[in-house]
């Protein structure tokens, strides 16, 4: 049933490759369909076209994921360090291997252009890498005992197992970057993509499994999202959840992980903050503010959300970012011309176009933009906004569309207070060409992540993950281990 069905879509999505289009969920090493038959469908946000019907799972299928990958985990966590740098590394081969296909499935379920999917691949990838090698690296310590006759150790050990929650922006890179940690560290894991995207994590288990991954040990369950979160939060078999979503949202898992004590890592909402200073590279600063903020239509947790330039360069900003702005093209992702595709659903076209009316009703000129595209229900016109002040919608809440609000500032300490007037704290980026003040600003900023002089900064060897209200713990670097790992103190006495 499966097969025909993937050569179905095959014609919709082209492949060389069409098994990777998978349509049931994944459990301990089987391909099932949901226990009531029911299914989930997903939708091209470009053309509002159906692509596919996935399993639409629910609370007693997740339970059995669980439940498998606990069998799974006391083996996995038994595997040696090389062995599971093995695995991963095939993993990394056959999604290289695979990228083109991957990434038709990214721009056909999201619709983000084919360059941006392309990327997307790369940078997801590439955390599998970084994490088949530090696999290997994981050490403990022997401290210096308070008596000749104890030895006193530090093992690094396991959680166990993690529930791994992502969202729709980055169908690929938001997995990799929580499974390949885990299963670094000896974890294994039951991974709840979105609802919307949820062909891109089939894909990728479908390689997990052709990499040689032993069953239980990936798990992906797609459906009812609200019996699905709460199995993952209530059941005492999981020890971690890592979440990628909203600040609402996580502050809801985080409540409901309480009851059993799991650890949590989040990456949150944000409100970047992009300031231009007088004496930046304005051509440089302008090319970082267009990748940052309209890289997938504005839909990132990292994107500027508000450019915040100085009184003397406002003018010359906004003309060069103007005319950078109109050269976009808006369009079917699955056009290699196309620079921006849709927001992933008419609900949030119609949201990113209130906060645009809103701040018009309060002042604020358009620019450029300002309203829905003709390319579909689900676009909106790349906007540039002047005349922002705090007291409109879009400078405190999270825009997630391709709208940038322009916000004048006299002084270096008025950018910083701006800046930092926000209960987000995940990135912010400056354009400085004065090294006193690149130092100053940095530390000054409060978030977890700060760009100088460059508008796209996330990579697998850096550790991402913000401060405040945006989350807690860190993902990528040597650092992306420590939450997937306990520590262990193990005094031995008695010896001569």
């Amino acid at each position: 049933m499966n097969q025909t069905i993937n050569q179905n879509l095959g014609q919709t999505i082209k492949l060389n490759d069409p098994s990777l289009l998978q349509t049931q969920a994944f459990i301990d090493g089987q391909w099932i369909n949901a226990d009531s038959n029911e299914t989930l469908p997903v939708i091209n946000p470009a053309n509002n076209q159906l692509l596919a019907s996935v399993a639409k799972c629910g609370q007693s299928e997740t339970r059995r994921m669980i439940d498998a990958a606990h069998r799974a985990q006391k083996l996995w966590a038994t595997t040696t360090a090389k062995e599971r740098a093995r695995l991963l590394r095939n993993w990394y081969e056959l999604i290289i291997n695979n990228q083109e296909d991957l990434a038709q499935i990214i721009t056909a379920e999201q619709g983000k252009p084919l360059s941006e999917s392309r990327a997307e691949i790369t940078y997801g990838s590439n955390y599998v890498e970084w994490f088949s090698e530090e696999a290997k690296r994981i050490y403990g310590d022997l401290i210096p005992a308070p008596t000749a006759n104890k030895r006193l150790m530090v093992l690094k050990q396991p959680v166990g197992v993690v529930a791994c929650i992502t969202p729709w922006n980055f169908p690929n890179a938001m997995l990799t970057r929580k499974i390949a940690p885990a299963l670094a560290a000896g974890c294994t894991v039951v991974c709840k993509p979105a609802s919307a995207t949820p062909l891109s994590a089939l894909a990728l288990v479908y390689l997990a499994e052709k990499a040689g991954i032993p069953k239980g040990v990936v798990n992906i369950v797609v459906g009812n999202t609200q019996e699905i979160g709460d199995e993952l939060t209530s059941n005492p078999l999981v020890k971690k959840l890592t979440f990628t979503g909203s600040t609402q949202i996580g502050k809801q898992l985080i409540e409901k992980c309480a009851d059993t004590v799991k650890r949590t890592s989040m990456e949150l909402g944000g409100n970047a903050p992009f300031i231009v200073f007088e004496n930046a590279d304005i051509d440089a600063a302008v090319e970082g503010a267009v990748a940052s903020k309209y890289r997938n239509a504005g839909q990132t947790c990292v994107c500027s959300n508000r450019l915040l330039v100085q009184a003397s360069v406002y003018e010359e900003f906004t003309k060069k970012l103007a005319l950078a702005v109109k050269l976009l093209k808006l369009g079917n992702g699955s056009d290699n011309n196309t620079n921006i595709g849709p927001l992933i659903d008419k609900k949030a076209a119609e949201d990113v176009c209130n906060l645009i009316d809103d701040a018009v009703s309060k002042g604020a000129q358009i620019v450029t933009g300002g309203a829905r595209a003709e390319a579909g229900d689900n676009f909106v016109q790349p906007t540039i906004l002047t005349d922002v002040s705090p007291e409109m919608r879009l400078f405190s809440e999270e825009i997630f569309g391709p709208v940038a609000p322009l916000i004048k500032f006299e002084t270096e300490e008025e950018a910083v207070e701006l800046a930092n007037d926000t209960e987000f704290g995940l990135a912010a980026y400056f354009y400085s060409q004065n090294n006193n003040q690149i130092w100053r600003v940095s530390e000054q900023l409060e978030f977890g992540i700060v760009g100088v002089n460059e508008g796209i900064i996330s990579n697998e060897m850096a550790p991402f993950g913000g401060i405040k209200e945006s989350g807690q713990g860190r993902e990528g670097s040597k650092y992306g281990l420590d939450d997937y790992l306990e520590l262990k103190y193990v005094c031995l006495g008695g010896i001569e």
